[in-house]
C-alpha cells in the first residue's frame, strides 16, 4: 500500500525570519551544546552581521537551519557559513547538503569574494571547499578545518570583521 499525500511529509527550505530565531537557537543548542560559545567560530559570528539565514521545515516543524555572516577576509567582502544544524532524528537525509547549497547560491547572488567556514574537509570538499591557507582567525582553530570556497577570488590572507 502506498502512502497517501496526506501522510507524505512536506519539506520546505525558506529564508529565516525573525520569528524563527528562538526555534533556530534551540536547534543549534541541541546540536552543539553550550560548548559552542567557546569556539573561534562563535567569535567570528559575534563580530559579524547576519547576511542570510535559511530554515528547513517539515510539516511546520523547524528541522534545520544555516546562516551566513558578513565578514571581510584580506580586505575582500566574504561570508562566514555556520552553524549548520539538522534535527538529530533527521540527519541522514541529506538536508545539511541542501542547506549548504542554499547558502552557496546566496553567496553567488551577493557577489562576495568567497565563503569561509570551520568544518570537516571530507564533507565540504564536495561543494568545492579547500583548506584556506593563510587565513588567520581571531582565536585557535585547526588549520585543516579552516576552509574557503572562492566565488570571485582565491583565499586571501587574514580576517577582519566588520566594525
Amino acid at each position: 500500500m502506498s502512502a497517501s499525500l496526506a501522510t507524505t511529509p512536506v519539506l520546505r527550505i525558506a529564508p529565516e525570519t525573525p520569528a524563527d530565531a528562538a526555534a533556530v537557537d534551540r536547534l543549534v543548542l541541541a546540536a552543539f551544546g553550550p560548548g559552542r560559545f567557546a569556539k573561534t567560530a562563535e567569535r567570528i559570528r559575534e563580530g559579524a552581521s547576519l547576511a542570510a539565514g535559511y530554515v528547513a521545515r517539515e510539516d511546520g516543524r523547524l528541522i534545520g537551519s544555516v546562516r551566513l555572516w558578513a565578514i571581510t577576509v584580506g580586505g575582500l567582502d566574504a561570508v562566514f557559513l555556520g552553524p549548520i544544524t539538522v534535527a538529530a532524528d533527521l540527519r541522514a537525509r541529506g538536508l545539511g547538503a541542501d542547506l549548504v547549497g542554499m547558502c552557496l547560491g546566496q553567496a553567488q547572488a551577493l557577489g562576495v569574494a568567497g565563503v569561509l567556514l570551520v568544518g570537516d574537509l571530507p564533507y565540504f570538499s564536495r561543494f568545492g571547499f579547500a583548506i584556506a591557507k593563510g587565513v588567520k582567525l581571531p582565536g585557535p582553530a585547526d588549520p585543516g578545518r579552516v576552509l574557503w570556497l572562492g566565488i570571485t577570488a582565491t583565499a586571501p590572507e587574514g580576517l577582519a570583521l566588520p566594525a
